[in-house]
């Protein structure tokens, strides 16, 4: 499961489980009940130390996105649980100090859409994807996910990686504007460090206030209930 870590200069929000490359449980560190509920409670132990807060995780994978069996299984609770994804991503937004996500691994679906939350993004350059898959799957983005990669990524970048699906490495990412860098693996937390020490004096409430405004339509679209008719 996830874990926090607080240094001199951030809180480290690690998606995998601590000290283990394979977590059995949730391998691929998917959006499970159990799981959104740990992120939502250590982002706001990492707003509690007033330092910048940095997003990684461990293994293969940043994030997978949803959790698909649950999906599957439980229709009826559809929207319930893209309501608490968009919460998420709608907490991500508006933390009062500067966010760093440091893509480890792939980055895929919703798990993707977490690392445009971020304010700057880092991305591994010789392994991992990002991609958002709905295409390809017959699966609809909901109002706020299209939103949220609508005004996160460049109109173009936007319209090709929702309509066809297509895999990002590093490099292909920054080109397209998807991340702001791409580094070598044993200098990507390094450089995520880097930021969060040049931001670390803007930790704060106005910071908050600032990205509210910044992102009010967004986080009205991330607050609109899902309707049962979306599938």
């Amino acid at each position: 499961m996830p874990y926090l870590k607080l240094t001199d200069d951030a809180a480290e929000l690690y998606l995998g489980t601590e000290g283990v490359e394979l977590d059995e449980a949730n391998p691929e560190n998917r959006f499970q009940q159990a799981w959104l509920e740990q992120v939502t409670g250590l982002i706001d132990e990492a707003i509690a130390a007033r330092k910048p807060l940095i997003v990684s995780a461990t293994g293969k994978f940043f994030s997978n996105g949803l959790d698909t069996d649950y999906v599957f299984a439980n229709a009826g609770a559809l929207p319930a649980y893209l309501d608490s994804v968009h919460q998420l991503y709608a907490k991500v937004l508006t933390v009062p100090a500067p966010v760093i996500v440091a893509v480890n691994g792939h980055a895929f679906g919703a798990g993707a859409m977490l690392a445009l939350c971020a304010d700057h993004r880092v991305m591994r350059s010789d392994r991992g994807f990002f991609s958002l898959p709905e295409a390809a799957l017959n699966m609809p983005f909901t109002r706020g996910m299209a939103a949220l990669v609508r005004t996160r990524m460049p109109d173009a970048s936007a319209t090709e990686a929702m309509l066809t699906s297509r895999r990002y490495g590093g490099a292909d990412a920054v080109a397209a504007g998807i991340v702001d860098e791409a580094v070598a693996a044993d200098a990507l937390l390094e450089r995520a460090r880097d930021v969060a020490r040049e931001r670390a004096s803007l930790v704060g409430d106005n910071q908050a206030a600032i990205k509210r405004g910044l992102r009010l339509p967004l986080l009205e679209d991330l607050n609109t209930p899902t309707p049962v008719t979306l599938l």
